[in-house]
């Protein structure tokens, strides 16, 4: 039988990327607990599953099964692996990781994600299930959810993003490509309405950053990655602060916890800007980005995803 730590850890990893969802950058949907310990399927424009196993009080051969377990599954974006830790279950792990780097089964490694919680873990313990819990959450947001959900997107993404000189114009190009695509220069540019040459600098710049992407390493053909989705994504909900309608009370802490990690303070800002502002701190991303934001939407050329839940009414 499972002890009190096995189940909270497992219940803890669904309840975390549950609360993460309701940031509406994706959906959030329970999957069978049959082979796994727990799992689920995390929704956008794309299905990614996650699931995973909580070792508690396995012996050596358990975490063989285990990490054979998650890695034989094909249709598993995400491994995760919560773990006690111990000197002697991190030498097995090591052991069990390392013999299928050898076999075909060395490229599904990168899926595998493993989260150590303290081996004096006592789930009778409120404080130790609250500390636990909130470590948890952190690990898990950082390295799952934005390797995974947000397609890798990192502060230094946002941050060279956000330093285009040309308000809002690096959001309207990301969601032309988005909706339209992009084959070339000078029909993108007559689309657009914008010169060949300032077109070309913003594509290259979202192209180095990442938010676009091309089969060819010079460019030329360009189509939106997942980073780029998910900076799109964000910008929407961004959009939704301005107009005070993110949520009752204009609040959504899960988006707010999210962005945060991403070096977005947006609560810094004032809703309700009505106007574009010209009084920039330059060295200030949050406030670039919400001045992108906020061009972008007053140009109207954008096509800004709905989040992927209903919020709740004023």
């Amino acid at each position: 039988m499972p002890s009190p730590e096995h189940d909270f850890l497992s219940d803890s990893a669904l309840q975390i990327m549950e609360s993460a969802a309701r940031s509406g950058l994706f959906s959030y949907q329970e999957g069978s607990r049959k082979l796994f310990d727990f799992s689920c399927d995390l929704k956008k424009d794309w299905s990614k599953i996650v699931s995973g196993q909580t070792l508690w009080k396995h012996d050596r051969d358990g975490i063989d099964k285990d990490i054979r377990t998650l890695l034989t599954q094909r249709d598993v974006s995400a491994a995760v692996y919560i773990a006690r830790h111990s000197t002697q279950n991190k030498r097995r792990l090591a052991e069990v990781t390392g013999s299928f780097r050898d076999t075909p089964m060395r490229e599904r490694l990168s899926r595998l994600r493993v989260f150590w919680v303290p081996g004096d873990f006592d789930a009778d313990a409120e404080k130790a299930r609250e500390s636990t819990y909130e470590n948890l959450r952190d690990e898990m947001t950082k390295d799952l959810l934005m390797q995974v959900v947000l397609g890798g997107l990192t502060p230094q993404d946002v941050s060279r993003f956000a330093a285009s000189g040309r308000p809002g114009y690096p959001l309207a190009i990301l969601s032309h490509v988005k909706t339209q695509g992009y084959r070339s220069l000078s029909s993108t540019s007559k689309l657009l309405g914008f010169s060949t040459q300032i077109l070309k600098e913003e594509v290259q710049r979202l192209f180095v950053i990442g938010f676009l992407e091309s089969d060819s390493l010079q460019g030329g053909i360009y189509r939106i990655s997942d980073s780029g989705n998910a900076a799109l994504d964000i910008c929407s909900r961004l959009r939704d602060y301005l107009h005070e309608d993110l949520g009752e009370g204009n609040e959504n802490k899960e988006l707010e916890h999210i962005c945060r990690l991403l070096g977005i303070d947006y609560p810094s800002v004032p809703s309700g800007m009505s106007e574009p502002t010209t009084k920039v701190d330059i060295q200030n991303p949050t406030e670039l980005l919400m001045q992108h934001v906020a061009q972008a939407d007053k140009d109207g050329a954008i096509d800004w995803p709905e989040p992927y839940f209903a919020l709740p009414s004023m």
